[in-house]
């Protein structure tokens, strides 16, 4: 860092459509497993943060649900939580998808940031791909966001880890000054509960098939403290909608759910300095998807 180079610290929302490559991004950006990366549309549920911290100073980035047009009531929490982030936010990141012709979609995604243009830094994403169309997609930002200069256009391949360098540059330039809100050492806030509940949810529906992913949730019972701190002992279930989908999550002889348990509890023994013990079960929470009182729980309203 040159001597008088002054730190930035700025939120950085990441907006843009289902599976553009949000979670991968942040991931990559901040070297760590963050947010679920998967190819079911609309892994992430909640405004998810993630911390960058380098010599130019510290970038905290939300990562956003997927915008995606429904009716559904969990689709409708989901864009409010998505539209929510963008109150007060130093700057955006739009993450578009470089395969998928923009459309009716895109357009109401790239709406959101019509005011915020001034603070937004577009990554054109996917572009190792060979179904990658970078043209049409910056003819779409140029029509939709006009405001945006060139060199706030970059292209990426977030799953490669290329341009992410050049994109925290863009965004650090468009920074306000200021000290970093975090420890250097952190690179997210979530709390033990929810991080377990994201572990073992992401490992579950990467595991599953058809319309289950989106049926699924996971509720932490229990967290008990064992051997003077050394080790946690963590009840979880991973609940489902119907009795028909109880059966396919178990799986036959249990297969399935000694799958999950223990590829998240080898990611958490790799997170956590504890030992980590995993009690994971299934229930049926009928028609969660359509109750308040369980959306409350796993997406808070904004």
């Amino acid at each position: 860092m040159e001597e008088n180079q002054k730190l930035k610290t700025a939120v950085v929302a990441i907006i843009g459509r289902p599976s553009a490559g949000k979670s991968t991004f942040l991931n990559t950006a901040c070297q760590e497993p963050v947010s679920i990366v998967s190819p079911i549309p609309q892994t992430t549920r909640n405004a998810i943060k993630g911390i960058v911290n380098t010599s130019f100073g510290q970038l905290i980035f939300i990562d956003t649900p997927g915008y995606h047009d429904s009716e559904k009531k969990l689709n409708i929490r989901l864009r409010n939580v998505t539209e929510s982030q963008l109150e007060g936010i130093d700057c955006a990141l739009y993450v578009v998808d470089s395969t998928r012709a923009p459309g009716e979609e895109e357009a109401k995604t790239a709406a959101l940031l019509k005011g915020l243009q001034a603070k937004t830094v577009v990554a054109v994403n996917k572009i190792d791909s060979p179904l990658a169309h970078p043209l049409p997609v910056h003819q779409f930002i140029k029509e939709n966001l006009p405001e945006i200069p060139a060199e706030r256009i970059l292209e990426i391949s977030a799953e490669k880890d290329k341009g992410i360098n050049e994109v925290l540059k863009a965004i650090y330039d468009i920074s306000p000054e200021g000290e970093p809100v975090y420890d250097e050492e952190l690179y997210t806030d979530q709390d033990l509960t929810f991080r377990v509940c994201e572990i073992i949810r992401g490992e579950a529906i990467n595991r599953l098939e058809q319309e289950i992913p989106h049926s699924v949730y996971v509720n932490v019972a229990d967290v008990e403290h064992r051997n003077e701190g050394k080790k946690l002992w963590i009840r979880a279930f991973l609940c489902v909608e119907r009795e028909s989908q109880k059966g396919i999550v178990i799986g036959k002889g249990a297969s399935k759910i000694k799958e999950i348990r223990v590829a998240a509890l080898k990611k958490l023994n790799q997170i956590y300095m504890q030992k980590i013990e995993l009690d994971l079960q299934v229930k049926v929470d009928k028609n969660w998807r359509q109750k308040d009182f369980t959306l409350n729980k796993i997406i808070p309203k904004a």
